[in-house]
């Protein structure tokens, strides 16, 4: 259903993101609020409404958008953060939905929002915060909705204040400003009081307040001043209303489909699965969900898993997923790129190896973070039909690349090039050496011709000898990644002399080091996919999905009976304590003495 614009004039004609900026601006005229803020410089910040609109453009995506907020409240870690929370909110004034983010970092100060606040600011450039350029905050909140407004809590030394920033495009274009006014509102903590903290004159601040009561979702002070109260003693709580809608008039942002997510609108296309199942499947696996899904997305985001802080989606903690994990037949690659710029020798590390759907599912691509926060995700540096590197998935923190302002891509610099380029040999030398274990032909003609002998001294083809583990087969999805169907397979027997088939001299050349190879005993016959291994395969997932979906189904009905019950419980309580009072005053009547 299309969401109803509010009224009052306190949305903006045209709630499409990538239309809003489609405007031109006049010269602003002269406002009651106007000469009070002129005088008040340390109140605002100076630049004009539209470019701010153009500078959110840089978010292509949406949960691209999300993820910057979420890097601010991880380098809150270095300053006590142990969670940030993000969730759906209501908009009293006109009933529409917000999105809310919240942490218990540090907090900041009065002159440290200003410069959250205000653009091309940054004091962030150490080797391990992610955030650099200054511009996340307003690039973010621009994108995902028209304003946003801040509450942060900061303790420095002995004082305490308390800040409240407003960033509101919808205000800036219906009172046509030609520069961007950013009303502010602080207040410390005296003698156990919340007191206001006055920088101007008591009039530059009454005239904040009074654009805030009118521009925000709050209708008084009493109401902001209540918002601290989910902050806590310290920490930052942003609110971004009069969320974009999509051409269709709908949310971009969808949070009725799943109650424990946050999905994306006309993202979860699904494709690379041949039959029905496999789409299925496809459509399950973490490549694929990452797209519409921000609860797989942040799975996924940081390379290192977090001791003592937490991402909470709509009240549920996300489970962190390390694709290396979820890799097998691994191998390492060291990787020495030429930093002209540096002296220094960079070493990288590149985790490669099959899914776990391999083969059945063609997924690939190179997972590349920088300062442990996930850049490209399945990044294929191969091309789409090529069927050299089928199934590999790779992991790799380039740290000695800059990545671009929306943390989506790399610059396009010679040295993201070359390693574009070895990234590609990488998986094209895993390919060669290992396409066998997952049951296709061996591409190196030594290896070949071994393999062939071996077929012939048997007396045919061989059978594949399966052992998966009955835990496997009933365990179902394991996060938000399809579930293993059968163990690693560990190496290709070869009959007539019990020996494993190894490529000749691979390791070496790459640096590799291989990790164990010695589960399951399997022998393939012809050196493609044996169609009834492949067959099975596929069955097995596709119950496995279809057992998945049951579940969810029976979950789904049992919450619903749930809140069905404890409505029916509420409505009871009701109804006895309506049936209580008027016992008392019959009670009451019947005792009373006649006159």
């Amino acid at each position: 259903m299309p969401v109803a614009m509010a009224g009052g004039g306190r949305v903006l004609d045209c709630r499409s993101f990538w239309k809003a900026g489609a405007y031109e601006a006049p010269a602003a005229p002269s406002h009651e609020f106007q000469d009070a803020l002129e005088t008040g410089d340390f109140d605002r910040a100076r630049v004009h409404p539209k470019f701010l609109h153009t500078n959110a453009t840089s978010h292509k995506w949406a949960f691209g958008a999300i993820a910057e907020l979420l890097d601010n409240a991880v380098d809150e870690i270095n300053n006590g953060a142990t969670f940030i929370k993000v969730d759906k909110s209501i908009n009293l004034k006109d009933n529409s939905p917000m999105l809310v983010f919240q942490d218990d970092g540090g907090g900041m100060d009065p002159e440290a929002v200003r410069r959250c606040m205000s653009l091309g600011f940054s004091t962030k450039k150490s080797k391990t915060t992610i955030g650099q350029y200054g511009n996340g905050f307003k690039t973010s909140t621009m994108r995902l909705g028209a304003d946003a407004i801040v509450f942060t809590r900061a303790i420095r030394g002995s004082d305490v204040t308390l800040s409240i920033g407003l960033l509101s495009y919808t205000f800036l274009r219906r009172t046509m400003k030609d520069d961007i006014v950013v009303p502010m509102l602080d207040f410390k903590i005296q003698d156990g009081d919340i007191v206001p903290l006055v920088y101007g004159s008591q009039g530059d601040w009454d005239s904040s307040l009074k654009i805030i009561l009118d521009w925000s979702p709050f209708s008084s002070k009493e109401e902001l001043l209540q918002q601290f109260q989910d902050v806590g003693s310290h920490g930052t709580k942003v609110v971004v209303y009069n969320l974009w809608l999509n051409d269709d008039g709908l949310l971009e942002l969808d949070f009725e489909d799943d109650d424990e997510d946050i999905l994306l609108r006309d993202q979860g296309s699904a494709s690379g699965g041949v039959t029905k199942g496999q789409k299925e499947i496809v459509q399950q696996h973490i490549s694929h969900r990452l797209r519409f899904s921000l609860r797989a997305y942040t799975s996924i985001l940081y390379l290192k898993k977090f001791d003592n802080f937490r991402i909470i989606l709509r009240g549920k903690p996300v489970e962190q997923i390390c694709i290396i994990d979820e890799l097998k037949f691994k191998k390492v690659v060291t990787y020495k790129p030429q930093v002209s710029h540096d002296s220094r020798v960079v070493s990288v590390k590149v985790d490669v190896g099959f899914a776990k759907e391999a083969p059945i599912l063609g997924i690939f691509g190179m997972n590349v973070y920088h300062k442990n926060r996930l850049i490209m995700p399945f990044w294929k540096v191969l091309q789409e039909g090529s069927s050299r590197g089928r199934s590999v998935v790779g992991v790799l923190e380039a740290n000695f690349i800059e990545p671009a302002h929306d943390k989506q891509d790399f610059e396009r610099t010679p040295l993201f090039i070359r390693l574009e380029t070895k990234l590609r040999q990488i998986i094209v030398d895993f390919w060669k050496e290992k396409c066998h274990l997952i049951g296709y032909q061996p591409t190196d003609p030594h290896l070949r011709s071994q393999y062939k002998a071996t077929l012939k001294d048997s007396g045919g083809p061989a059978q594949v000898h399966h052992k998966a583990s009955t835990a496997r087969r009933t365990a179902g999805l394991s996060s938000n990644l399809l579930p293993e169907t059968y163990d690693d397979i560990a190496a290709v027997g070869l009959a007539n002399n019990g020996s494993h088939l190894q490529s000749c001299g691979q390791a070496e050349e790459n640096n590799m080091e291989s990790e164990g190879l010695d589960e399951d005993l399997v022998e393939f016959g012809s050196g493609v996919l044996d169609p009834n291994f492949v067959e099975k395969l596929s069955e097995e997932n596709i119950a496995l999905f279809t057992r998945r979906e049951e579940l969810r189904q029976q979950d789904t009905q049992l919450k619903r009976k749930i809140g069905d019950l404890e409505h029916e419980l509420e409505e009871t309580k009701r109804k006895c304590g309506q049936l209580a009072a008027e016992l008392k005053v019959r009670k009451n009547q019947q005792n009373l003495p006649y006159m």
